[in-house]
């Protein structure tokens, strides 16, 4: 079996790999302000991430991204994603991030074989962004998406988690900003993970219908049939080369066409963002350390875990109890 092909007959072609649970912001939708992390010895290792990149790509995955919390805290970033980046087969590698650590580490990245980037923006007032990160400073992040332009990559999107009531209404100036930058930019409906104390979900929920609305009111949107790999589904202006996309678990469910999976920091392979369907990768790693085999057949056996569909709500009701930092992005 060279390909990962789940019960549903749907191909697993992208893998999504968290190296921390660590941050350096506090974003309010993502984690609580006081956090405790992982200790060091239950997140996998460099090499222990690098045999699982390899086992994937092996498996027919061609795409990869890193995520976090924020992956440029990571010691030694630089290694994994040169590792990475000189796998056969890997067609798509790229990462999220909060764009803080782009200065120090966009160039390096380029170099090493990563092709794109989303980075997190969810508002361009200094006071308010500095509200939603809880620690993040704006500046940081507009010249880290600076850096990423002067690196080269292939294509920079930014993401831009939308909440009523705190930033729906600066959805056309993140627009024109994307517009001025040159860049995508996707628009996410709140994902309901973890136990979120400074808000209301029910009452800051904010569709992806709206947030199309809202742009239409000055830019009319073009249905494109281009695909990043993902879940965002895109749509293009008539006067301009960036993207908007929309990703949206709630109102207009992706599971159909689902062709991913998540490894934590710790290991722990989720077949479903919505579900805590999972199979333990680092016991395997650990058992067998340095070998791919046994490995890639725990990846193929956990394909039968993987549901059809996750069940998201908005009325308070967290099914899912542990926060995107401990997901992975």
């Amino acid at each position: 079996m060279s390909e990962l092909i789940d019960d549903f007959d749907r191909r697993i072609k992208y893998v999504r790999i968290s190296v921390t649970d660590r941050c350096d912001f506090r974003c309010v939708y993502c984690m609580g302000e006081e956090m405790t992390f992982l200790p060091r010895d239950q997140v996998l290792s460099i090499e222990e991430l690098s045999l699982v990149a390899r086992a994937f790509t092996e498996l027919g995955v061609e795409k990869i991204r890193l995520t976090g919390g924020e992956p440029l805290v990571r010691r030694n970033i630089d290694e994994l994603v040169s590792n990475i980046g000189r796998l056969e087969g890997l067609r798509d590698f790229t990462m999220t991030t909060n764009g803080a650590q782009l200065r120090r580490y966009a160039s390096s990245l380029r170099q090493s074989g990563m092709q794109r980037l989303n980075i997190s923006l969810d508002s361009l007032n200094p006071e308010r962004f500095r509200e939603l990160t809880r620690t993040g400073n704006l500046d940081k992040v507009i010249d880290g998406i600076r850096a990423a332009k002067e690196a080269g990559f292939e294509r920079i999107k930014l993401n831009a988690v939308i909440l009523k009531g705190r930033n729906d209404d600066e959805i056309l100036d993140l627009v024109d900003f994307a517009r001025d930058k040159e860049v995508d930019i996707s628009f996410i409906e709140e994902m309901p993970l973890g136990n979120v104390s400074e808000h209301s979900r029910q009452e800051t929920f904010c569709s992806s219908d709206e947030v199309r609305s809202m742009i239409e009111t000055r830019y009319p949107l073009l249905h494109s049939a281009e695909n990043s790999g993902g879940p965002s589904r895109y749509y293009r202006m008539a006067d301009s080369n960036s993207r908007i996309g929309f990703i949206s678990p709630h109102s207009h469910n992706f599971c159909d066409s689902c062709n991913r999976v998540r490894v934590t920091c710790e290991g722990r392979l989720l077949l479903c963002l919505g579900n805590e369907h999972s199979t333990d990768l680092r016991a395997v790693i650990r058992q067998y350390p340095g070998e791919i085999e046994p490995l890639k057949q725990k990846i193929r056996d956990s394909m039968s875990l993987k549901p059809h569909r996750h069940h998201f709500t908005t009325d308070g009701d967290v099914q899912i109890v542990r926060f995107m930092n401990m997901t992975g992005g």
